[in-house]
């Protein structure tokens, strides 16, 4: 997730925060070294936009279709890269709610960090 309420600290911080703050430290951006992973970011405006639509219905994963490799992000962002250690995780995907849903993501994240 990401926006203008992005938590910018301790366990929870986001991966946009991270970077932004990084960045103007002049920091190297960290990747983990499996190249290939990719996360969903995803608006806070669109994550509001997708739970008024789930209400009390079913189980849902929300979050953009769209998903983005660290490394484009480092890219968005044209910062130096350090290589870290792999680590284990899962992903779930959204195209369920999409689907039933209709929702559609109206925020795009490379606008939001060239914004």
């Amino acid at each position: 997730m990401y926006g203008s309420i992005e938590i910018s600290s301790g366990k929870y911080e986001t991966l946009i925060s991270l970077f932004k703050e990084k960045m103007k430290n002049n920091e190297k951006l960290t990747v983990v070294s499996f190249r290939t992973q990719k996360r969903n970011f995803t608006h806070i405006d669109d994550i509001i936009n997708e739970l008024v639509l789930v209400g009390e219905g079913d189980g849902f994963c929300i979050g953009s279709s769209e998903s983005y490799s660290i490394i484009d992000i480092v890219k968005m962002f044209g910062g130096n890269i350090e290589m870290l250690d792999s680590r284990k995780g899962n992903r779930m995907s959204v195209e369920v709610i999409i689907e039933k849903l209709g929702w559609e993501v109206k925020h795009i994240l490379k606008d939001y960090i060239n914004g």
